[in-house]
This record gives C-alpha cells, structure tokens and sequence, in this order.
C-alpha cells in the first residue's frame, strides 16, 4: 500500500500525518475503557510528518487536542464501506 500523506490546517498551522495501517491498527489495540488520551497521543506522535512535530506538540498541550486530531486524521485515513446486513 502506497504511503498516505494527510495535511490538517490547525489555527492557522499546516500538520502533515502519514499514517498507515500498521500504526492505526497499534492505535486501535492501545485503546481501553480509561485510556484514550495517552494513546491517541502516541499515534499522532508516530504518524506526524518531521516538519510537524514542535507544532504538534503545542497543540497536545492543550485539553482534548489530541483526540480532536485522531478523529480527523482517522477519518480521511479509513476507507468508506458500504454496509447493509442481508437477511
């Protein structure tokens, strides 16, 4: 699979993430019941481009940063699926 490359604009700042399915899948496993912030924090640490990081490590200081980007990375980043259950 070729290497996917996702720019957010974040106040005004440009973030390149390059995530791939190995890191998103170690994202998903790391999850818990009470853990979801540190988590989302390591993958956006390992998928974020180089030119990125001092910018994101700004923006995971601030309060629910974190989980705000995994979702938007996460949504361009997983393929749209048709699903309907047949009976």
């Amino acid at each position: 699979m070729s290497k996917q490359t996702i720019t957010l604009v974040v106040n005004g700042t440009d973030l390149t993430f390059e995530p791939t399915t190995q890191a998103y899948n170690k994202y998903i496993n790391e999850l818990s019941m009470d853990d979801k912030v540190a988590p989302a924090h390591t993958y956006l640490n390992r998928i974020v481009a180089a030119e990125s990081k001092e910018a994101l490590g700004k923006l995971l200081a601030q309060p629910g940063a974190g989980l705000k980007l995994v979702a938007k990375v996460n949504e361009a980043f997983e393929p749209e699926l048709e699903i309907s259950v047949k009976n």
